[in-house]
């Protein structure tokens, strides 16, 4: 039974001639897959839609091949080949409970057009806007090009019906969509019709708006995503410009979706926003429209949820990184049970996906991105095979996340941990700035955990080979983490010995989150990680009054987040604390006093002087134990014992979202694991060849 304080989140509410059962609504995302993976999409969506959500969308769909944005994958609409492929995901949504949204997209200035080279069209001469500065840009539309645009958006619209869905969006948000670029001063030069006061601007979203109502004449509800401020740019759409156009188009479409900036800024990261964050962009523009509000602001709480809408700022609880991380989140807060909710971090490992073009994955919920190929769910696990019992070995995540899933499939396990807590590295990374939410990745877990009966744990216990033989367990899980180098070994350097260590004091992150500080003042960073550790071991060491410089071979700090979507958040917050940074750097050697370091491009030899130098490279696997484990097989027989595998990062350090996937896999493949598989062992969708 749910708490009745949490009623008016399952309130029916109308979006023209729909009416969505609750007020839950997966807005689009993007996910890695798209036109590639159409039946991995399609059960990904379905499982949202069977935890709960009212509404579940696509992610941007591309409307006609003169705009797309190879090479990210999304969805594609271009022609009648492309209907089936959608229709599967409306489809799948429609059985499993909910309304199946389309996001369209003509993507004009942030289109690069690299499959088709077609030239980009856009309101006005400008260079692309997508990605790596692609050395493409897009000419001025003229009259008939805009006549054409519309006529392929509404070409797509009745497609998207032919396909089953229910809700059409037409996109003006983001930055990623011709609406917006025309909508906005900053890309929109123009002095025709469409071009200089805003009632000019905002012509070609009012002829989209009114060409979907008119192409779906009632048998599908209407959707408009529209930036509400571009946060970050000169001469951009603004507050006042907004309220202006809701003023004059705020009843033609059935639903409205606000989002701020860009998705950069729409979607921020854990380390740098709270949750409800975007409310500071959205509070009061709900009284500008009668039609229904969706807003998002990485909603895990009940309370926020109900606050949102009590005060008048929502109508609807959107959600992307939410319902990735639990897809089950409505059903939760319906069942009276919200304890159980998998929060999402915001580590935004999840847009990754997109930006490397890979499938979906999440931190919380390894089962993301593998609902249709490996046939994994985020709340059903498949029965044990047999009455065995499994000892994991490490409490971090893959431990935590192996022990519960195993569990959950009926298995008896033991879970030992060497130290005084659970979490192994998850839980000292929270500690550590603007990452105090990743701490929901031991919660969660401990909390399903402490539900099983059939899961004990244990404190304190170092573990042995010679004890772990001797409990008579089928199978050990060897999931003992990773420790950073000490010996300068990465990317630049890849073998001992290379960058030769005088006895200046020499330090790793492990050093650091265990409390030990430099012994001076003056503190080097070398990050050949790239990730998010360099950077916030060097904001925290600012923070603590030590000098520091941050030294990287990569051109940016932290480089590899720009797939995060925080990079520029990162080296801003580094600039602001005063930490120098030394970019396109590498360290050749660890002097008495200082380092000598080579310019990453010429070789060029510097110095720089430091007390001591706090090494970001790589991890080694602590794998001792699996590695006596195996060098005893001929012992395995005699004590009951039929496998031992090492899981996650004690097989290979990676990210903490690896390490949980790395358990889970641990847990669904206890019967046959796939290491040495000769044939795929998961489903792959295969192109046909056109005869």
């Amino acid at each position: 039974m749910r708490d009745p304080k949490y009623d008016i989140l399952f309130e029916p509410v109308p979006i023209g001639p729909l009416v969505a059962k609750n007020r839950f609504f997966q807005v689009p995302h993007c996910n890695g897959m798209g036109y590639r993976d159409p039946a991995a999409c399609a059960e990904m969506r379905a499982v949202k839609a069977q935890g709960g959500w009212a509404v579940v969308c696509t992610e941007e769909v591309e409307v006609h091949y003169t705009s797309e944005v190879t090479p990210y994958i999304e969805g594609r609409l271009w022609d009648d080949a492309d209907v089936p492929a959608l229709a599967l995901t409306a489809e799948r949504v429609h059985d499993c409970g909910a309304l199946a949204g389309i996001e369209l997209a003509y993507n004009g200035l942030d289109g690069t057009n690299l499959h088709s080279r077609v030239i980009p069209q856009a309101p006005s001469a400008l260079p692309v806007i997508s990605g790596s500065a692609h050395p493409v840009q897009a000419r001025a539309m003229t009259k008939r090009d805009i006549a054409n645009l519309r006529r392929w958006h509404r070409q797509a619209v009745d497609r998207s019906l032919r396909a089953g869905f229910d809700l059409v969006y037409v996109y003006s948000g983001h930055a990623l969509g011709a609406a917006h670029h025309f909508l906005s001063r900053r890309y929109n030069h123009r002095s025709d019709e469409y071009g200089g006061s805003l009632l000019n601007r905002m012509r070609l979203l009012r002829e989209l708006l009114e060409d979907t109502v008119e192409e779906v004449a009632g048998r599908a509800a209407v959707a408009c995503r529209v930036t509400v401020d571009e946060t970050m740019l000169h001469d951009g759409i603004d507050r006042t410009e907004i309220e202006a156009v809701i003023g004059e188009l705020g009843e033609i479409p059935d639903l409205w979706d606000f989002v701020p900036g860009t998705w950069e800024d729409d979607s921020v990261t854990s380390r740098f926003s709270a949750e409800a964050h975007e409310e500071e962009w959205v509070r009061g523009l709900k009284s500008l429209t009668s039609k229904p509000v969706v807003g998002v602001g990485r909603f895990t709480s009940p309370d926020t949820m109900v606050r949102m809408i009590r005060q008048g700022i929502l109508d609807f609880i959107g959600a992307a990184r939410p319902s990735i991380a639990d897809p089950y989140l409505p059903h939760k807060i319906e069942e009276g049970r919200p304890e159980d909710i998998c929060e999402c971090i915001g580590c935004n490992i999840c847009v990754t996906g997109d930006h490397t073009m890979s499938p979906i994955r999440c931190t919380q919920n390894p089962s993301m991105g593998e609902e249709w190929r490996r046939g994994w769910h985020p709340e059903r696990y498949r029965r044990r095979h047999a009455d065995e019992r499994v000892l994991v070995v490490g409490a971090g995540p893959a431990g935590l996340e192996a022990a519960m899933a195993l569990g959950k499939r009926g298995y008896e396990v033991v879970l030992v941990e060497r130290s005084r807590t659970l979490g192994g590295r998850v839980a000292a990374e929270a500690r550590l700035p603007g990452l105090a939410e990743w701490i929901r990745v031991v919660d969660y877990r401990l909390g399903q955990i402490s539900q099983l009966d059939n899961v004990e744990h244990y404190l304190e216990s170092e573990m042995t080979a010679e004890e772990a033989l001797s409990y008579g367990f089928d199978h050990i899980a060897v999931a003992t983490g990773s420790t950073w180098r000490r010996d300068g070994v990465a990317r630049w350097h890849t073998r001992a010995g290379a960058m030769p260590i005088g006895p200046t004091q020499v330090l790793t992150p492990d050093d650091i989150l265990a409390g030990t500080r430099p012994d001076g003042r003056r503190i080097a960073v070398y990050d050949d990680d790239h990730y998010y550790m360099g950077g916030v071991l060097a904001e925290l060491l600012r923070a603590e009054d030590y000098e520091v410089v941050l030294v990287t071979p990569e051109p940016l700090v932290s480089a590899w987040t720009v797939n995060t979507m925080e990079q520029d958040r990162i080296q801003a917050a580094l600039i602001e604390a005063a930490v120098e940074l030394a970019t396109s750097t590498a360290v050749s050697a660890v002097l008495d006093d200082g380092l000598r370091t080579e310019c990453a491009f010429t070789e060029r030899e510097g110095r720089i002087d430091a007390d001591a130098v706090l090494l970001v490279t790589a991890r080694l696997p602590t794998d001792g134990l699996a590695q006596d484990l195996l060098a005893r097989r001929d012992e395995w027989a005699d004590q009951g014992l039929q496998s031992v595998r090492a899981v996650g990062d004690a097989l290979a350090p990676g990210t903490i979202a690896a390490a949980v996937w790395d358990g889970r896999r641990y847990a669904e493949e206890l019967e046959a694991p796939t290491d040495d598989s000769d044939t795929t062992p998961y489903r792959r969708e295969i192109a046909a060849l056109d005869a």
